[in-house]
């Protein structure tokens, strides 16, 4: 430090001299340094950055004054000057790339292939009515043209080509309008999670938080464990620091930084240990992440030129993963946690980073697949619809009429062709529910904003709706299931264990003052105890919650910390040894005024108290401390507190000589010979809402566990409080070491089978590393004991739960107490820290889930009945009774309308009350099934009845067999109106998916709903009574109007016969229901990879599943023996996976057969059992 001092008083002539002589002064907004200086000084690392420093500017503190900030005040709050330092250095901010246009979005869905060939329909439609056939010839050409004999009407010809494109045009808006609004809400969530982001600078000499786009270069930041660095920066003092900056490096080695050997901290990095100052010296876009970034930019402008189309669907993800990574500054998002989890996962990952669509969640898999399943089905109907329709005509004109075809009449018959193919195309266009996708965007956006109240932040859509699918928590216990309010309650300390706070009279001056030093001195100095906000509230608790509960007690103790660590500033701290899950304490020494040292230390009692030696007796003087009192003390002492829920604290101290100095880097020799000075009791009380919380979780059948740090005893105390374990139950409660002999063979490996045996009963899992928590979670989410596979949602707060966070199907980190390392792992942020907002995310994970089916069953009602009558009708009638225009309402209608209507209801407390869904659970479950196909029914009768009998019914002209370009009859007009009021009031039925009487339940408590019911109500009335031409419609009088209704209302009044229909009597539509989809569930059940699989892989897995299927069947039969020998339940070993299972599993690493041991197991599981899968 002494040549520190001297450089800077031999600085200052230089300084001047290059003032006078001052070009590049102006230059640098007369700061001593210029932006181009300091973004070439960042490229520097290690000895050679150093170097740099010393030529230019000496040492650090002359760069400080040339920045004119103080390494220990920072900045003053002069607005002033900061917004100066922006202008010169640049706003710590890097620019989002531009959202899509408007426009942009509309082309982008006008790319929709079924629109296409409408378009194209439509325009050739448009062109050939603006032909008129010579007039005296067509006659020539038969009864083809009878209608056109009417000028007017022939005329009005090319108003159902406008029409279709007017239609296609509204559908193109609307797309395009909620994938717009899709975006804004998203970049809304980005800004929302960047100013959450928030840093610790000094100014004016206090710490402060400030958001992370007001940093400012010259800032001095304080950095501590966890925190992901938001500018580059040069340390000026540093404890231990470890910075892993393979974001930037993609090295995944931690390295050490210090101010004397690699002063470089980089942005995008993460601190992994230790803590720090550094005076920022680049930020935003000439920060390294920056540059990177503007690289990255201007890389994909030119990209983006050339493979606009092939990057069409990948970009909205792109952008949205881009404004993700934005928003941390981090080059590679995913890559500071993949170190920890070893090499194939990191390939994993790579991948992952390089396919964009990674935003598609499971639901979406499903739903896109089962889309293209029903494209495919009305690919199939249309083409057979247009070729029917043609040959009849053919046959028809030229066999039966005997017709010749001459060239004048080409156009005529072109004229029917066209018409026929708009026929087909609109069979495709209802048939195809493009809707869908749109339901889960509506439906997980809407969810996302609402989840926004219930305190859950949520950075990954999909993890809304995996949550409601979640069998099973893996939960924190500090912070998340307790209050983070920590408070010392008892203490041993002078041979005494007190119940209470002692008050300080009962300890010894000597030992009391060893304590008070110890605590202030040996805990980060960022922690501390301020006033309370308002008048009569609790002390407000800043920094560590654990090292708060100590300054705590010694403010109980009626002294201050806070003139013991103004004796000894932070700089004078001669090294510390920082906290991490490896020590599971923290030591601090500093050097005494007569040259030796004082080492201070504190941790969790049972590891300290092993390396004390002696204690402090009651008058204050050293006593040996051996193993046996050691023994005792773990007894009387920190057992009883721990039975009481409390964490127990050793505070201890060793003096070190001055000569020979220590060697300070092995650190065992160190921390050994400790003097005991006291264990403290901590207590950190379960939230009140916690226990009810837990409960519901229990109710909704899903297994909450308790992972925590704190020893055995507490934490069984804590979960006994929560509700977590019962007396009674059948539970297991270790720790750490235990867990690992239990699931580790001899090699120290973990085993599956073991494993096994141990989660299911697990309940608190104690003194865990955050590598068993990951071990855990890994081995959850891989097991098959259970009939449904676990679906495993995991919280935490410290960097080292990011593996486990990534690994889980949803991560939680804690807003206010994780670490930034958490919050990028995770994919729903807590805001406030708390348990049962995690409850609340089961809740609408759940009822996202439930609103998709509801427009699923919805949307496919339609499409069946839509489809079958445009089919059945043209075969019979030539041509379809829905025209085209109508088809495409009924698509808006049902499309677009009800997926909002639908897709918008509020969650209900009942939600919870019954089990997950699971993995693999199909989409469309039996009850669904049944209503799809019994409304199916209703529908069609009617309809049918109608065409062929309607005009009888109500006296009116018969529609059927028109000629081309006819005027409207009311016959068709009254089987469109009847077709779409019985769709809005089947869309009420929708409303209910389980089987519920009640469909009206809450229905006002959806304003959106009954506002789209009613508005397509009304819009259906204006079409009926004024849509004319365009729309084929003739107006309907009253009784006409009322027989309609009252054909829709029949809806209502079927459905209840529908749900009378117990749903196991109907075997018949076992295999349709989940046969929905098959492939769906292939790759739904491998979240890990989701890179598309090609079909020749898809073909040759069906072929393993039909083999493995043979074998599985002799196998499952000799595991009914054995199991009935060991009395065992037969279900329990159809459902076990075979060895063989397995092992076929860890080869292709793809769970496949999971169908195949679900389908020997249908035939044990309770009648209807809709996990049961079946293979086509």
């Amino acid at each position: 430090m002494g040549d520190l001092a001297n450089s800077s008083v031999e600085f200052h002539p230089k300084k001047q001299q290059g003032s006078v002589g001052g070009m590049e002064v102006n230059h640098a907004g007369d700061f001593g340094a210029t932006l181009e200086d300091l973004r070439t000084l960042m490229e520097l690392r290690g000895a050679e950055a150093i170097q740099k420093i010393q030529e230019n500017y000496t040492d650090t503190e002359s760069l400080c004054q040339r920045l004119k900030t103080s390494p220990a005040d920072g900045l003053s709050d002069n607005p002033a000057d900061l917004e100066k330092r922006m202008q010169v250095f640049g706003q710590n901010f890097i620019p989002p790339k531009k959202p899509k246009t408007f426009l942009q979005l509309v082309w982008e869905a006008l790319q929709d292939v079924t629109l296409i060939i409408l378009e194209i329909a439509a325009i050739i439609s448009l062109g050939l009515s603006f032909y008129q056939p010579p007039g005296e010839e067509s006659e020539s050409c038969g009864n083809v043209a009878s209608g056109a004999e009417d000028e007017g009407e022939a005329e009005a010809g090319w108003i159902e080509g406008a029409a279709i494109l007017l239609s296609v045009i509204c559908v193109v808006l609307v797309t395009a309008f909620n994938d717009w609004s899709k975006e804004k809400q998203f970049r809304g969530l980005q800004s929302r999670i960047e100013q959450e982001q928030r840093f610790a600078v000094v100014r004016n000499g206090t710490v402060i938080q400030i958001p992370v786009a007001d940093m400012v270069v010259g800032d001095v930041a304080q950095v501590k464990y966890g925190d992901l660095l938001p500018a580059d920066g040069i340390l000026i003092q540093g404890n231990d620091l470890q910075i892993d900056e393979s974001s930037l490096t993609g090295e995944s080695d931690h390295v050490r930084k210090s101010v004397d050997k690699d002063p470089m901290l980089l942005s995008g990095t993460h601190v992994m240990e230790g803590s720090g100052k550094m005076l920022v010296t680049a930020v935003g876009v000439n920060s390294q992440t920056g540059i990177i970034f503007t690289l990255l930019g201007a890389g994909e402008e030119e990209e983006e030129k050339k493979d606009k189309k092939g990057k069409q669907d990948g970009t909205l993800e792109n952008n949205q993963n881009k404004a993700k990574k934005q928003d941390e500054a981090v080059a590679m998002e995913m890559q500071p946690l993949k170190s920890a989890e070893g090499g194939e996962v990191e390939e994993k990952e790579k991948k992952k980073t390089n396919v964009p669509k990674k935003e598609k969640s499971v639901l979406q898999g499903k739903l896109t697949k089962l889309a293209v399943q029903i494209g495919k089905a009305g690919l199939v109907m249309s083409a057979i619809t247009v070729i029917i329709l043609v040959v009849y005509f053919v046959i028809e004109t030229f066999v039966v009429q005997g017709r010749e075809w001459l060239p004048e009449c080409t156009p005529v018959y072109v004229q029917y062709f066209v018409k026929f193919f708009i026929i087909g195309v609109t069979v495709l266009v209802v048939a195809v529910p493009e809707g869908l996708p749109l339901a889960v965007t509506i439906s997980l956006a809407y969810s996302v904003k609402k989840m926004m109240k219930d305190n859950n932040l949520v950075r990954h859509l999909d993890a809304c709706e995996t949550m409601g699918n979640a069998t099973a928590i893996c939960s924190d216990k500090t912070g998340t299931l307790t209050t983070n309010r920590m408070t010392v309650v008892q203490a041993y300390t002078c041979d005494q264990h007190f119940n209470k706070v002692p008050d300080p009279e009962q300890l010894n001056p000597m030992v009391l003052e060893m304590l008070v030093s110890s605590i202030a001195v040996n805990s980060a100095y960022t922690s501390k105890i301020m006033p309370p906000d308002k008048e009569g509230g609790l002390p407000k608790q800043v920094g560590n919650k654990t090292e708060c509960a100590l300054l705590g007690f010694v403010l109980d103790l009626k002294r201050d910390y806070a003139p013991v660590r103004e004796q000894i500033p932070e700089e004078k701290l001669y090294k510390v040894y920082t906290f991490n899950s490896v020590r599971k304490s923290m030591s601090t020494v500093v050097q005494l005024p007569d040259g030796s040292f004082r080492l201070y230390s504190k941790g969790a009692s049972e590891i300290l108290l092993k390396k004390c030696t002696s204690i402090l007796a009651a008058g204050g003087e050293k006593r040996n401390f051996r193993p046996r009192d050691r023994d005792e003390m773990v007894k009387k002492v920190i057992e009883p507190m721990a039975c009481d829920g409390l964490r127990t604290i050793c505070v201890a101290y060793r003096d070190l000589p001055a000569s020979p100095q220590p060697d300070w880097e092995n650190e065992a020799d160190i921390l050994t010979d400790l003097v005991c000075i006291t264990v403290v009791g901590i207590e950190d009380p379960v939230r009140p809402e916690v226990p009810d919380a837990i409960k519901k979780c229990q109710r909704a059948g899903i297994t909450v566990r308790m992972v925590t740090g704190d020893n055995i005893s507490t934490a069984r105390a804590i979960a006994a409080k929560c509700g977590i374990i019962q007396p009674g139950d059948d539970f297991l409660c270790i720790d750490g070491k235990d867990f690992n002999r239990l699931i580790r063979n001899e090699k120290g490996e973990v085993e599956q089978e073991r494993m096994d045996k141990v989660w299911p009963k697990l309940r608190v899992l104690a003194r865990s590393s955050p590598t068993d928590k990951h071990t855990l979670v890994k081995g959850i989410i891989d097991s098959t004991v259970l009939e449904k596979r676990q679906v495993v949602a995991v919280t935490g707060d410290g960097t080292n739960d990011g593996p486990a966070l990534k690994k889980a199907d949803v991560g939680f980190a804690m807003g206010i107490a994780g670490t930034d390392v958490a919050k990028e792992a995770s994919d729903i942020i807590l805001t406030d820290d708390n348990f049962s907002s995690i409850v609340k995310a089961v809740m609408w994970g759940r009822n996202v889930y439930d609103s998709i089916s509801k427009f699923l069953q919805f949307q496919l009602t339609v499409n069946v009945v839509a489809v079958t009558v445009a089919f059945t009708g043209a075969c019979i009638t030539q041509d379809s009774p829905l025209k085209a225009v109508q088809m495409l309402w009924v698509n808006l209608i049902m499309d677009t309308f009800a997926s909002l209507a639908l897709a918008t209801e509020p969650p209900t407390e009942a939600l919870l009350l019954r089990k997950p869904y699971g993995r693999n659970n199909p989409l469309i479950s039996l009850t669904m099934m049944k209503n799809i196909l019994g409304h199916g029914v209703y529908q069609l009768i009617i309809i049918f009845t109608l065409l062929f009998a309607g005009e009888k019914i109500f006296n009116i002209d018969s529609g059927r067999n028109a000629p081309l370009h006819s005027p409207p009859s009311e016959h068709y007009t009254i089987i469109f109106n009847t077709f779409v009021l019985m769709q809005l009031f089947n869309e009420i039925n929708a409303r209910k998916i389980h089987g519920e009487r009640n469909v009206f339940d809450g229905i006002f408590s959806n304003p959106i709903f009954c506002s789209i019911v009613l508005g397509t109500f009304a819009m259906q009335f204006v079409i009926v009574q004024f849509g004319g031409k365009p729309f084929s419609c003739a107006p309907l009088n009253l009784e006409q109007w009322l027989w309609c209704l009252f054909v829709g209302l029949g809806e209502l009044l079927w459905g209840q016969v529908i749900t009378t229909v117990p749903t196991s009597h109907l075997k018949c539509l076992k295999e349709a229901g989940h046969g929905s989809d098959e492939d769906e569930v292939i790759d739904e059940d491998n979240p890990e990879d989701e890179d598309e699989i090609d079909h020749a892989e898809r073909e040759l897995r069906r072929g393993q599943i039909l083999w493995f299927r043979g074998l599985n069947r002799i196998q499952t039969q000799m595991e009914v023996v054995s199991t009935f020998k060991r009395s065992g339940s037969f279900q329990g070993a159809a459902r076990r996976r075979s060895s063989v299972l397995s092992q076929l599993h860890d080869v292709t690493n793809i769970s496949t057969p999971t169908h195949v041991v679900l389908s020997t197991a249908n035939s044990t599981g309770a009648p209807g059992n809709p996990s049961g899968e079946s293979i086509p």
